[in-house]
């Protein structure tokens, strides 16, 4: 039960790693969101999320962050180890629901990983 804990060391915090992330990492589009996935030299994955104000109010933004920890919460074992994942909420994300913000990401990765 323990391995579904979204722990302090899975998240990115700090504006440099932000920064680095997004200079050398490699983007790539959704629908709804820009994903920024930069491998890293750790040996886990972790999560940054960016909703600038253009997308809508706190609680708009706050909502799309509590979505997108949520569904990486759950499926981080399916995602590419030693990697950093910064999500960058487009403004038609304060739209979905979970299930459609899942399905998004689950067929943006099953492509990803093909690649």
């Amino acid at each position: 039960m323990g391995d579904f804990k979204l722990e302090k060391k899975e998240r990115i915090t700090k504006n440099s790693e932000f920064r680095t992330i997004t200079k050398g990492g490699s983007r790539y589009t959704t629908q709804n969101f820009s994903i920024i996935i930069y491998r890293n030299n750790r040996e886990i994955r972790r999560l940054g999320i960016s909703v600038s104000k253009k997308v809508g109010g706190a609680v708009k933004r706050n909502r799309v962050k509590r979505l997108v920890r949520e569904f990486f919460r759950l499926n981080k074992d399916q995602l590419p180890e030693d990697s950093d994942f910064l999500f960058i909420a487009k403004p038609g994300s304060i739209q979905l629901n979970y299930s459609t913000l899942s399905d998004e990401m689950l067929e943006f990765f099953k492509h990803f990983s093909a690649v």
